[in-house]
């Protein structure tokens, strides 16, 4: 077992952007590097999580989920997630990448939802702790074109996110690109109305400019 942490890597950013492929493309990276690591998800990445994600994401009607509920749940599933996947395969020196982390809770519960901001820190302070991202990617797209791609890629088929209206997703996007700005070394900016080659090159020329991969 290694003595050497792990990375951990994470991909944010609105729905249509491309994050689950870029994850995808990022892990080739690594398996042609060997580079040992995991590919996970929030909310999600382990069996009761994945659970947690089927409420947060169901878009069956009936019942409402309201915005405090839908982030105690994002944090409850966060917690199971760092606990028994990110933390264990850090420590075991594997990378983790990671679709979707702590900024996509400001985003969506903080800008989209527009709950408050302090209670959002005082539940990552308790769940997170001093546990950040060696590195977080932003995809980012003008909200119309990212809704479109979503719009073919679902064919009528939408969970309770992608449902939302063109308003919630510019929140969404203005409250990530504000969290870029504030930390600009931690979180990179990446053009994902590009094509999937050049955003997949642009993510790794990052990891080489910090000389973690060659």
């Amino acid at each position: 077992m290694s003595t050497i942490p792990g990375r951990f890597l994470t991909i944010e950013g609105i729905e249509g952007v491309g994050k689950s492929t870029q994850v995808a493309r990022l892990s080739e990276g690594f398996n042609e590097r060997g580079i040992a690591h995991v590919v996970t998800r929030e909310p999600g990445g382990t069996p009761l999580a994945e659970r947690i994600r089927e409420i947060v994401l169901e878009n069956a009607g009936g019942e409402s989920l309201p915005p405090t509920a839908e982030l105690l749940l994002m944090f409850a599933a966060r917690a199971l997630h760092l606990t028994n996947l990110v933390e264990p395969n850090l420590r075991a020196g594997r990378w983790v990448v990671c679709d979707r982390f702590i900024d996509a809770t400001y985003a969506y519960q903080g800008g989209g939802r527009r709950l408050n901001v302090e209670h959002i820190r005082q539940l990552e302070t308790m769940v997170v702790g001093a546990r950040r991202p060696d590195l977080t990617v932003l995809l980012d797209a003008p909200v119309g074109q990212a809704l479109e791609r979503v719009r073919r890629r679902n064919a009528g088929s939408a969970d309770r996110f992608e449902s939302e209206r063109a308003e919630f997703f510019e929140r969404v996007r203005d409250a990530y690109r504000a969290r870029a700005a504030a930390e600009p070394t931690r979180i990179a900016v990446v053009d994902a109305s590009q094509s999937v080659d050049r955003v997949a090159s642009q993510i790794l020329e990052l990891l080489v400019a910090r000389s973690w991969i060659s």
